[in-house]
């Protein structure tokens, strides 16, 4: 069977492959682990997390996650002192989701001005700028 008569070529596929990628406190980056799941669920993370858990993970510091609902509450069940963002690209998807497709070019170049800050003071100071305009 050829791959575009497989539906490689066809669009997004089931099941996904799921990543967890740590970074140490030296900035040594680690792939955690893999996983192939059909659907992403907060269960599905909590059955990860408990996972990584038992396999040394003593703690996570920070997790970057999307807004899946429950997620965050799986994470603090297996590592409770986790401080939890929610990652850069889905905060702009949000910023964006109530802007005419036309003004969206603009509010980009906006918010990467306070995204590209070089330290807080100055990312508080352009997010001010942002929000006057």
């Amino acid at each position: 069977m050829r791959n575009n008569e497989a539906g490689i070529y066809g669009g997004v596929q089931e099941p996904a492959a799921y990543v967890a990628i740590g970074i140490q406190k030296d900035g040594i980056r680690d792939v955690l682990g893999m996983w192939v799941g059909e659907n992403e669920s907060a269960k599905f993370w909590l059955g990860i997390l408990n996972i990584l858990k038992n396999h040394g993970v003593e703690n996570i510091l920070i997790a970057c996650i999307d807004g899946l609902s429950g997620f965050a509450n799986a994470i603090e069940a297996v590592f409770s002192k986790t401080e939890n963002q929610q990652c850069v690209i889905h905060q702009i998807r949000n910023s964006t989701k109530d802007v005419s497709y036309k003004d969206t070019k603009a509010l980009m170049a906006d918010l990467k001005i306070v995204y590209a800050a070089v330290d807080e003071p100055t990312a508080l100071y352009q997010l001010d700028t942002f929000d006057e305009k």
